[in-house]
C-alpha cells in the first residue's frame, strides 16, 4: 500500500504540474494573440468552468475520482473547451470593427459560431459515449458487450471530457457573450464619463 501510494502522489504531483505549466503556456500564448488580459482571463476561465463541470458528472455517475485519468481527461478537456472560446472572441473582434454595435457584434458572432461549438462537443460527446458506458465493439466477431474489462480503464478518463466539455459548451456560449457585452459596456461608460 505504501509503494502505491507514493506512485499516486508522484503521478497527482506531476500532473498538477503539468497542468498549470499547460496554462500558464496557454495564457502566454494567448496575451501575445489577441493583446488583451481580459481575452486571455475569459478564455481560461472555461477551463474552470470545465473543471467544475468533471466534478459534477463524476458526482452524477458515482464514479470515484482517479487522479491519473480523471486528471489526464481534464488536461485534454482544456485544449478542447480553450478552442471553443477563442473561436468565439476571434471572430468577435473581427465583427467588432466591421459594426458599430457592439450588441449587434455579439448577436452575429453567436450565430456565426453556434454550430461549430456545438458541432465539436456533439462530435466528441457522440465518439465518447461507447466508453463512457462500457460498451465494446469488436469489429472482427461482430459482437457487441457491455462491461468488458477493456471498457473499465477509460470509464473516469471518457466521462472527465463528456461531463466537463457539455457543461463547459453551454456556459461558454452563454458566459463568453455576456462578459465581452460586460467589457464593452464598462468602456463605453468609462468613456462617457471621461466626454461629461
Amino acid at each position: 500500500f505504501k509503494g502505491q501510494d507514493e506512485e499516486q502522489a508522484a503521478a497527482a504531483d506531476f500532473l498538477s504540474k503539468a497542468f498549470l505549466v499547460a496554462l500558464f503556456i496557454m495564457a502566454i500564448i494567448l496575451v501575445t494573440q489577441f493583446n488583451s488580459f481580459y481575452h486571455a482571463f475569459l478564455i481560461l476561465s472555461a477551463v474552470i468552468l470545465s473543471t467544475i463541470g468533471v466534478m459534477l458528472g463524476l458526482l452524477a455517475t458515482g464514479l470515484p475520482f482517479s487522479i491519473v485519468m480523471t486528471g489526464v481527461g481534464i488536461i485534454t478537456l482544456a485544449g478542447i473547451v480553450v478552442n471553443n472560446n477563442i473561436v468565439l472572441i476571434d471572430t468577435f473582434d473581427r465583427l467588432r470593427k466591421q459594426v458599430a454595435s457592439p450588441l449587434d457584434a455579439i448577436l452575429m458572432t453567436g450565430a456565426q459560431r453556434l454550430r461549430p461549438v456545438l458541432l465539436t462537443t456533439v462530435t466528441t460527446v457522440l465518439g465518447l459515449l461507447p466508453m463512457v458506458l462500457q460498451i465494446n465493439i469488436d469489429f472482427v466477431t461482430r459482437e457487441i458487450s457491455q462491461g468488458a474489462p477493456s471498457t473499465q480503464w477509460w470509464v473516469q478518463l471518457s466521462t472527465a471530457i463528456v461531463a466537463g466539455l457539455t457543461f463547459a459548451t453551454v456556459l461558454t456560449l452563454v458566459i463568453t457573450p455576456s462578459a465581452l457585452m460586460l467589457r464593452e459596456n464598462f468602456v463605453a461608460g468609462r468613456q462617457a464619463r471621461l466626454e461629461a
